[in-house]
């Protein structure tokens, strides 16, 4: 009989907390208890309620156990079980086929984010693709465009320690609801807190994070540039850290000088916020330091959300607190990580220069004759939920001539689109290494349980697949323990003596070297080192030599009878993971969208009832709220629900332009205008 053991594990999902769990196994080999690790520096033992029911979850009955082929039309919902041998020849045919008679750019693997680990998430399955010389799959649905926006400033995206707004006097939530998408960074605001710390949060939502602010600004949507525009004009003004400015930063004067053109009585009329405002934020900005400013998401979902990250980015090199423990931005510490991805993921197997197939342009990228994609590979992804335009999703995910194969723990609404349907273990059932972007421990997650049914983890599938290709490559059938050491094998893990053996003992470790992580501490990653206010670059690129305000596509057009649409993330899922499982579904409750009062008598809309949202594009069915969660002029719903949860079986991203941000094909979620009108069911 099996003792009663602990295991160390990570949670899986797309979230900057990365934590770090404990599960306990019976005597049965059953996981009976799933806890925060308390030993963990920054997670401390505490886990969210998206995750703390992931043992339910793991074992509710919607679980997918057995491959499974369809029988009806796409889309129908009918599908019979097969064996995996069934499964993996009837692929491994179509793909020979495939290679044969199109090459291997017709063949796209759509990774997304349901799992962002290393080895079953995005990482190791590369080799499998590369050998066979698929399509490059650009992942540009979430963050993409900050990270670029800041590249032409900083040169990279690198954030501060998260850690370290212990030591800030001033904290800004830009576009942030912390407490419900990076709630263990909270106890760390609190600490600053109880020494002086002030914390602002920018939003055009009042959330829950903005009520517990000391104050909440909330712009119109898409307008975040303008506003930041505005404060560095009121810096300026107010004093900047000169020596900062001359040794650290380029072209400043002219940056400077364009700063006259956004005056706070100018930039109130962009934002809608009292020109009062934004002249005693940035008045404080000027003599609080440190300053750390959290960046979300969120804020960079408009056509010129790259511009806006690079201008936000100016703030912190006007105040010198780039360079001042507990100053700069919080926003993404991969970069600090500095694994072996190229030795993980192997790219050097590629034999030919592929087509890249962009992730939020799926709709367009299947319907493209051009891209010819006649197979589709859908694995920790629900793209039917998450996509943009998701009328154009549905229509080509209907089509016979796309091979699709759904790879996932569930029936999603993508897998009821799929050809074959194959079931993945879940993280409690897998080996897997999760870094955060969200602070610096990587984590060892251990299997603490044997998979359900026939699911297997995605590392196995690739391994059986490749053999059932008849490829002989060695990389393709490497274990997971072999994909690991690869991962670490590069010069700051290993110099630091740290390997798979000692990252599985401990369950994790702070990367070596960062007890006093300050990433631009003494250059910037430009080609100058300096932080760049001038760059030629983005001027090439067609974003301005000068960080610059450019109004959202939609979003800011204030058209009369209309809404700017947010859906920002929902307390109980992240994305739209377990968001299909009916314990989730209950306790989201039933769709609804929020408007102010003022919004909702001016439109005679009533609270409680059902209204149509919608667009040119679509619309979808909701449950009216009047609530103080929106400013005037916007409509506030969550992402993530599944279709079915709807009652006319379209979500959210049915009113969703697929049209790309400014920088890296981003999605414009929040750059989209709906109007809202009482619900006429259809006869």
């Amino acid at each position: 009989m099996r003792v009663p053991h602990d295991v160390f594990g990570a949670c899986p999902l797309d979230c900057p907390d990365a934590c770090s769990w404990v599960v306990t196994v019976d005597d049965h080999g059953r996981a009976v208890k799933l806890r925060g690790n308390a030993d963990h520096p920054h997670t401390r033992g505490g886990l969210c309620v998206k995750v703390n029911p992931y043992l339910e979850f793991s074992s509710d009955p919607s679980r997918l156990l057995h491959p499974m082929r369809r029988t009806g039309p796409k889309g129908s919902g009918q599908f019979e079980p097969i064996t995996w041998d069934e499964a993996l020849g009837a692929i491994a045919e179509r793909l020979h086929d495939i290679l044969a008679e199109h090459g291997g750019d017709s063949i796209w693997p759509f990774d997304g984010t349901g799992s962002v680990g290393y080895l079953q998430g995005c990482g190791a399955p590369h080799r499998f693709w590369s050998a066979i010389g698929a399509a490059r799959h650009h992942t540009s649905i979430c963050s993409i465009s900050g990270h670029l926006g800041m590249s032409y400033t900083s040169g990279s995206a690198a954030g501060m320690d998260p850690e370290d707004v212990v030591h800030s006097k001033l904290i800004v939530l830009w576009g942030s609801n912390t407490l419900t998408s990076n709630q263990h960074l909270w106890p760390f605001i609190e600490t600053a807190r109880a020494d002086g710390a002030y914390v602002v949060v920018i939003d055009p939502v009042r959330h829950r994070t903005a009520e517990r602010a000391d104050e909440h600004i909330a712009p119109r949507v898409g307008t975040d540039a303008a506003l930041a525009l505005g404060l560095c004009h009121v810096i300026a003004q107010q004093g900047t850290d000169t020596r900062f400015l001359a040794e650290r930063t380029s072209g400043w004067a002219a940056f400077e000088d364009s700063l006259a053109d956004y005056t706070p009585e100018r930039v109130a009329q962009i934002c809608d916020v009292p020109a009062e405002a934004i002249i005693a934020l940035g008045t404080r900005m000027a003599v609080s330091q440190p300053m750390a400013i959290k960046l979300g998401q969120g804020m960079q979902r408009h056509r010129h959300g790259g511009q806006t990250a690079r201008v936000i980015s100016c703030i912190p090199a006007l105040t010198g607190d780039y360079a001042r423990r507990g100053g700069g931005l919080v926003y993404s510490t991969s970069d600090a990580y500095m694994l072996n991805g190229y030795k993980l993921s192997r790219p050097d197997l590629r034999r030919t220069q592929p087509q890249t197939l962009v992730m939020t342009r799926l709709g367009r990228e299947l319907q493209r004759a051009d891209a010819n994609v006649k197979a589709l590979f859908v694995m920790g992804a629900n793209p039917m939920v998450s996509n943009p335009d998701q009328t154009l999703v549905r229509a080509q995910l209907t089509r016979d001539d796309v091979f699709t194969v759904v790879f996932d723990a569930y029936r999603t609404d993508t897998a009821e689109y799929a050809d074959i349907i194959l079931p993945s273990t879940l993280q409690t059932e897998h080996t897997e290494i999760m870094e955060s972007f969200g602070h610096l421990y990587l984590n060892w997650n251990e299997p603490a349980v044997a998979p359900p049914g026939e699911c297997l983890s995605k590392t196995e599938f690739m391994r059986r697949l490749a053999a059932a290709m008849g490829l002989t490559e060695p990389a393709l059938f490497a274990t997971d323990l072999e994909l690991a050491a690869d991962l670490l094998d590069a010069p700051l893990w290993r110099d630091a003596g740290i390997g798979v053996d000692q990252l599985r003992t401990a369950g994790w470790l702070r990367i070596p070297g960062t007890i006093d992580y300050a990433p631009f501490a003494e250059r910037f990653a430009t080609p100058s080192g300096r932080f760049e206010f001038v760059s030629a670059r983005a001027e090439r690129d067609g974003h301005g030599l000068l960080p610059n305000y450019r109004p959202p596509s939609e979003a800011a057009d204030d058209e009369p009878g209309t809404f700017a649409l947010v859906s920002p993330a929902g307390q109980f899922f992240v994305n739209s993971v377990f968001a299909g499982i009916d314990r989730n579904i209950e306790r989201a409750g039933e769709p609804s969208i929020t408007v102010c009062a003022a919004d909702a008598a001016e439109q005679s809309l009533v609270h409680g009832e059902l209204v149509s949202v919608g667009n040119d594009r679509g619309s979808f069915v909701a449950r009216l709220n009047i609530g103080t969660a929106a400013r005037s002029g916007i409509a506030v719903t969550t992402k993530g629900a599944w279709t079915k949860v709807f009652s006319d079986g379209q979500s959210v991203n049915v009113t969703v332009p697929e049209r790309d941000s400014d920088m890296g094909a981003g999605a414009v979620y929040h750059d989209n205008r709906v109007s809202i009108r009482p619900y006429q069911p259809r006869n």
